[in-house]
């Protein structure tokens, strides 16, 4: 049976309420912040299992065996398949099975150092232009990240901590580096999960944003642009000492 709109029986039937991990993954690609199809399911489904680590580089993506789990056509399946592709997270070789794709060291660096250069970026714009009222927004997610930390719920604080830099990209109010971040997007939530799922990293990554808020009430702009570009390195070197197989030179 073909996927359907919002109107459609088989659809409602299947499609669940969003998480804040499948609501940022449709964010990233300027998809309807509901799921009104079942592709857009099995977009998010699939996305959020790669990025969350439930899926693993190399593993395959069953087109047959999706179709099933969602009640749908082959066709919405190919169709998330290959959006997903598009988005540097699914590789997919002619006569075989689509797969969770590698992703090589140099193309990581490539990324962490992109993304950087640009938070430093809004880190400074945030100093020189918002409001005291502005930076209490920062302020209520990361006391939001910091309950998540100590209940230590890697999901819930992973997922608050993509708010954080969200709400940093959309109060430096500069569109065109917004949308750059946005590009890299769903590749990056996969590397930054990875590093705040190993030992210690949530703690460190509490620590550092509190220094980075503390920097922005202070109106220090060099200083919370150089925490930013900090915050980013420690991410890609935790990716670096993981000696996970999957990422690779």
């Amino acid at each position: 049976m073909a996927a359907g709109g919002p109107d459609d029986p088989v659809a409602e039937a299947v499609l669940p309420e969003l998480t804040a991990g499948e609501r940022e993954i449709l964010r990233v690609l300027g998809r309807s912040q509901a799921l009104d199809s079942v592709g857009n399911a099995i977009l998010v489904s699939v996305g959020a299992g790669i990025i969350e680590g439930r899926l693993k580089p190399g593993d395959d993506l069953n087109s047959v065996e999706l179709a099933r789990r969602f009640h749908s056509s082959r066709t919405p399946v190919r169709e998330a398949l290959a959006t997903l592709e598009r988005e540097g997270l699914v590789e997919i070789v002619a006569r075989k099975r689509p797969r969770v794709r590698h992703l090589g060291m140099a193309e990581i660096r490539e990324i962490y150092e992109l993304r950087g250069e640009l938070y430093g970026l809004v880190s400074r714009r945030i100093v020189q232009h918002c409001t005291d009222a502005q930076l209490d927004e920062l302020a209520t997610v990361l006391a939001a990240q910091q309950e998540a930390a100590a209940d230590r719920d890697l999901d819930r604080y992973f997922w608050l901590n993509s708010e954080f830099r969200n709400t940093e990209a959309r109060l430096a109010a500069n569109e065109t580096v917004r949308g750059v971040l946005d590009s890299v997007g769903i590749r990056t939530l996969q590397l930054r999960h990875l590093s705040l799922s190993l030992p210690g990293r949530m703690e460190t990554s509490v620590a550092d944003h509190r220094r980075l808020m503390q920097a922005y009430r202070d109106r220090e702009a060099e200083l919370a642009s150089a925490l930013t570009r900090s915050i980013v390195r420690r991410g890609l070197a935790a990716v670096e000492r993981s000696g996970r197989p999957e990422f690779t030179d």
